[in-house]
């Protein structure tokens, strides 16, 4: 399984705005795409209050292409948020199960 983490940090002032796209729109498409077997959804902390994050579970990586397509290994964003992310980065990790 490929373990996927992206962390977005939104322009300053626009952390409301991204908070409802993340709730509304972010959440439910990845709760409920095809290959994913977990999703883990980060919310800003007191000290980072602009930044966001997925972990994902991903069953493989053919699963991963198919929703994001050969380039997996670059930030993808949907055009709702994009006017409202300042970065992105996006990290897959070979998941260890204990």
């Amino acid at each position: 399984m490929i373990m996927r983490i992206f962390q977005v940090t939104t322009h300053p002032a626009k952390e409301a705005e991204f908070s409802t796209f993340f709730h509304e729109t972010a959440i439910p498409l990845m709760t409920s795409t095809k290959g994913i077997v977990s999703v883990l959804p980060g919310a800003p902390r007191e000290n980072s209050p602009n930044e966001f994050c997925f972990v994902m579970v991903w069953k493989d990586i053919e699963s991963l292409k198919a929703f994001v397509g050969e380039d997996y290994e670059n930030p993808h964003i949907h055009p709702d948020e994009a006017k409202l992310v300042l970065s992105r980065t996006i990290k897959h990790y070979d998941l260890v199960e204990g």
